[in-house]
């Protein structure tokens, strides 16, 4: 058998299921991946949270694969499986042995059409997604960024956290989600993407028998509400428990598809740290980039992360600072503020451009080594764009300049387009 990549093979079956595959036969295992057009930029006040919800519904079983009857099978073939939920998708993922895929096939095919939603099962989950918003609410890094979120959109749905209000995680009932899931969980909602050590004519054959029987069903129309321009910086206060102070920058940024996206990246790259657009992907060092070097080697922070998210729609460039506990969030944002200024006053020198675009091509190549993380490309990128993207990435990194970088920065990184949050400890 032949070493040299093969084409992915795109196509679409009659009832609109978008299906992306992929071989490669590096290992005996096969990773299925199912996208769907949803999440929590698809709610509203009074259902906030839903998509996440509905995500865990659906390991809940249906008439043929009763709920634990799933987590052995998968078991069995030493699988596994999970899924996700964030703004603008939710998908699931099952790594198998290869000649054992067509359980997550069959598992996929059956869970868009006949999960239960059982009374009893949607209150028990309704307590697990509380519990877990409750905890998220112990954290001061999730409250600081739930405020700051909140405050950077106050018209387009972005607003809310992805695990959705506490008000609507009380009140949403079994219809609510039931009316959901028949909404978004359609073959034209849907990408299926397959990666691994498999045929391809014969995985399509499989496919087309296995998913080709689904109804087709119009997609649902997708709807956003255009955030409207800042008109000046926003600072958020949150005070409670613990002994850290931490101070979060969030500058309104591109929507993954426009073309200031990618010297947007670098230049996150060159401040804070190479982004992973990857859930999978581990980091890479980001001890060169000049807010670590500022705050952290400079003794204000004890840690500082940036990080850009690929989204349909504009969202934003987050740089997150932990303080040392023997100074103030104040101190840190005026060392953060003198190397914005730097940026601001001249373009980037090649050799420090080059070294941040390096960076983002490393974690980019990271994240597409595993067969998993494979399959979660083919997906990912159709979700805000399509497959060229991803395919084009890397040449793209590589043709940002220091001028396009300098562009970006007096474009995106000014106050009047940012949102400070400041936590501090009720015991300081």
């Amino acid at each position: 058998m032949s070493d040299a990549p093969k084409p992915t093979l795109v196509t679409r079956l009659r009832n609109g299921l978008e299906v992306r595959l992929k071989e490669i036969h590096t290992a005996p295992l096969t990773t299925c991946w199912i996208w769907y057009r949803v999440g929590s930029r698809n709610e509203s006040p009074g259902t906030t949270g839903i998509s996440h919800w509905v995500e865990h519904m659906q390991f809940k079983g249906t008439p043929t694969f009763p709920a634990g009857v799933l987590d052995r099978a998968i078991s069995r073939t030493g699988g596994v499986w999970n899924a996700f939920t964030w703004l603008d998708w939710t998908a699931y993922l099952e790594t198998l042995p290869a000649d054992s895929i067509r359980l997550a096939l069959d598992l996929e095919a059956d869970r868009m059409e006949n999960s239960l939603f059982d009374v009893n099962e949607v209150e028990a989950e309704r307590t697990v997604i509380i519990a877990e918003r409750q905890g998220h609410e112990n954290e001061p890094t999730f409250r600081l960024a739930e405020e700051v979120q909140a405050a950077s959109f106050r018209v387009h749905s972005y607003h809310h956290e992805v695990i959705g209000d506490m008000v609507d995680l009380q009140s949403m009932t079994r219809d609510d989600l039931y009316t959901h899931y028949r909404q978004y969980y359609i073959p034209s909602n849907a990408v299926l993407a397959i990666a691994g050590d498999f045929n391809t004519r014969r995985m399509l054959d499989q496919v087309r028998e296995i998913f080709g029987p689904l109804p087709k069903v119009q997609a649902p129309q997708q709807m956003s509400r255009e955030e409207p321009s800042q008109r000046g910086e926003r600072v958020v206060n949150v005070s409670g428990p613990g002994e850290t102070p931490y101070l979060k920058i969030a500058y309104h940024a591109p929507a993954a598809n426009d073309e200031d996206f990618l010297p947007m990246n670098v230049l996150g790259s060159v401040l804070a740290g190479a982004s992973s657009f990857n859930f999978f992907a581990g980091g890479i060092s980001n001890k060169t980039s000049r807010l670590y070097r500022a705050l952290v080697d400079g003794e204000v922070a004890a840690s500082v992360q940036g990080g850009l998210a690929a989204s349909i729609d504009p969202y934003l460039y987050n740089i997150h600072i932990t303080v040392r506990p023997d100074r103030t969030p104040e101190q840190a944002l005026a060392v953060l503020d003198q190397e914005m200024a730097r940026t601001l006053e001249a373009p980037i020198d090649e050799e420090e451009l080059s070294k941040a675009i390096k960076q983002a091509r490393a974690l980019f190549a990271y994240s597409s080594e595993s067969i998993t993380n494979q399959g979660f490309w083919l997906g990912f990128s159709e979700m805000f764009a399509d497959s060229s993207w991803y395919e084009s990435y890397l040449d793209r990194l590589t043709e940002v300049t220091p001028e396009m970088a300098w562009e970006i920065a007096k474009k995106y990184l000014v106050d009047s387009n940012r949102i400070v949050g400041f936590y501090r400890p009720n015991s300081s």
